[in-house]
């Protein structure tokens, strides 16, 4: 990188000066400073040279990989008339483990053919302390012949996954692009999103797909990758859930040659200022688990919500429910293991916590502030797999050798208005309300309660936190994963260890709120098996319905209005006002048709809302 002198600016508003680029923390305040690399989409992009500086913010460090050097600053957000074009980013927000999210635009003037780039945060990278040999992940084509028999089926096995959303999307045809899928280790990461022409894409061009990488295929797995990918062709295979069950049962074959260490620990403190510790955990705090020798291993974070002691009344009672019920689910054997029905189970486990809670509010009578409630994030390890399930705003991390991903989306108004295509995620952050939760446990009937529970394949060492409001606010997680939890992976810290260390950033760092933590650390050793796996291919698709679709791999959406804030009461909205409201917006609608039909549409992407940008006529 050519330009020497360039500087990032802090994001403390009442600091904002310059550091050096390598820096983690400001030389003045002490703010961390946030290295956000955005890949910017458009093969007409072509910035002057490396070194350069875009809007006076975006520094280029290659040809499409910038970075933010005022990262305190919102970015360029497109009109609201323009979402529609990248609503499939927005809706996919639940799978941004695998797929990047818009950060905002870049707007170029008449400098560039596409006056305004789309730029995505979080794209796949490998980023270098010295970062100017920030690149690309490596291809899944060009990592696809080093990588294992079980991380190969595991790849394979992600974008089954991804197959339903994005097609529901109109963005399937991703999955058939070779320059687009990335891996970051045991990840398949997405670089963006193509947009489905006229022909949407079906699963016999997948199998076609897949059948390229059958050369480099490891020996043992190969004639099953060969059966999978004829079927697929031959269109026997016709639903996604029918290829995820397929691809479970060769990860099921594998697994035996895979060993696995789990322990669990947990930690909780009621913080600097708080007089009552409302948070809760499992297993108790202090706490040391490891299974083997132990049979079962469940890991479970409770924040609680409400007046005169009550969230902490929510949370053990949360608890106290949830370790009892899911002990029956544990006591099944590894070969009927069920995976949709352990994360149908998981989700009925949260629904029976949270009705005990509503029943006790409802019994003391309570109503607004004075509701007890709670958030959970749990996680439960079976074999070679961690399911995770949540309400709320309490969060699972993922920690690899690689990166730290939270697997977890907040269920607060921010994060809603994101799902359901209205706003970027960083621009509703802005909004007033933004972190109150839409729902959190024993607000009301488990009727309206919409847990979220994921699953992921564990074929390397990880580590998973899960943790309260208390020590992820402000980023501290991002902030400090990589000096405090990832030497976990490489025996230079113990778990307990590392859990007191979090406990001390949350304290000192934020210190707002009571915290708890439970870290769980896997250890992973794998034998590459010297036989052929064999999966009954016919008798799995005999098993299944047609096209059965699977609750646990479609887009989530929670559309209910109803908000629970940890310290305000709601009042409700006179229908009047929604008569008003209704009114204007339907003027305002018939002023914008009468608009539209004086004046032609743009052609760009993301078409200029600046007067110095050129637009081309339909």
């Amino acid at each position: 990188m050519e330009n020497d002198a360039v500087t990032l600016c802090c994001p403390n508003e009442y600091c904002q000066s310059a550091n050096p680029l390598t820096h983690k923390f400001c030389q003045q305040c002490s703010t961390p400073l946030p290295k956000r690399y955005l890949w910017a989409v458009g093969d007409d992009f072509s910035p002057s040279h490396p070194g350069s500086i875009l809007a006076d913010r975006y520094l280029v460090i290659n040809k499409s990989i910038l970075l933010d050097i005022k990262p305190g600053l919102l970015p360029q957000i497109p009109e609201l008339e323009d979402l529609e074009k990248i609503r499939p980013y927005l809706k996919l927000i639940p799978y941004r483990l695998h797929i990047p999210q818009v950060y905002g635009i870049l707007n170029l003037g008449n400098e560039q053919p596409q006056a305004e780039i789309l730029l995505l945060e979080r794209p796949p990278l490998l980023v270098d302390p010295s970062i100017t040999k920030t690149s690309l992940c490596i291809s899944l084509d060009d990592a696809w012949k080093e990588a294992s028999s079980i991380r190969q089926i595991h790849w394979l096995w992600q974008i089954a996954n991804l197959w339903q959303p994005m097609d529901i999307q109109g963005v399937v045809s991703t999955l058939l692009d070779p320059d687009v899928l990335r891996v970051e280790g045991v990840l398949v990461r997405l670089l963006e999103l193509r947009f489905d022409r006229e022909n949407t894409p079906t699963l016999s061009q997948l199998g076609e797909f897949w059948r390229q990488l059958l050369k480099n295929a490891k020996p043992n797995i190969a004639p099953f990758i060969q059966e999978l990918c004829q079927l697929l062709m031959d269109g026997k295979i016709n639903s996604s859930s029918q290829l995820i069950q397929i691809l479970d049962q060769g990860l099921k074959q594998l697994e035996r040659f895979q060993t696995t260490t789990i322990k669990i620990y947990t930690k909780t403190d009621s913080g600097p200022v708080r007089p009552r510790n409302e948070d809760a955990c499992y297993p108790s705090r202090d706490t040391l688990i490891t299974k083997p020798p132990q049979d079962n291993a469940l890991a479970i974070v409770c924040d609680g919500i409400g007046g005169h002691e009550g969230g902490s009344v929510a949370s053990n009672l949360a608890i106290e429910t949830i370790v009892q019920e899911v002990k029956e689910l544990t006591s099944v054997t590894e070969n009927q293991i069920n995976p949709s029905l352990i994360l149908y189970k998981l989700e009925q486990v949260v629904a029976t916590a949270n009705d005990k809670i509503s029943q006790q509010n409802d019994s003391e009578h309570r109503q607004g502030r004075q509701r007890m409630g709670t958030t959970i994030v749990m996680a439960l390890p079976m074999a070679y797999e961690m399911y995770i399930t949540h309400v709320g705003d309490s969060r699972a991390y993922w920690i690899t050798r690689h990166n730290c991903h939270q697997v977890t989306l907040d269920d607060d108004v921010a994060s809603r208005e994101v799902r359901l295509g209205y706003s970027l995620y960083r621009e509703a952050l802005q909004h007033s309300g933004s972190g109150s939760l839409v729902q959190a446990l024993g607000m009301s009937k488990s009727t309206s309660l919409h847990p979220t529970s994921q699953r992921f394949i564990i074929d390397e060492d990880a580590v998973f936190l899960l943790t309260s409001d208390g020590l992820s606010d402000f980023d501290r997680v991002e902030e400090s994963w990589e000096s405090e939890i990832l030497p976990i992976l490489s025996d230079k810290k113990t778990i307990e260890n590392v859990g007191q260390r979090l406990i001390e950033i949350a304290n000192t760092k934020n210190g707002h709120d009571n915290v708890t933590i439970a870290l769980v650390h896997y250890d992973v050793k794998y034998s590459e098996p010297d036989i052929t796996i064999t999966v009954d291919i016919s008798q799995v698709l005999a098993d299944t319905e047609l096209d059965p679709l699977d609750d646990h791999q479609k887009t989530r959406v929670l559309t209910e209005n109803k908000t629970v804030n940890k310290t305000v009461k709601f009042s409700q909205i006179p229908l009047q006002l929604f008569v008003i409201l209704g009114l204007t917006l339907l003027a305002f609608l018939l002023g914008y048709w009468f608009k539209l039909t004086q004046l032609q549409s743009p052609r760009n992407i993301i078409p200029s809302h600046s007067p110095s940008s050129s637009q081309s006529p339909p």
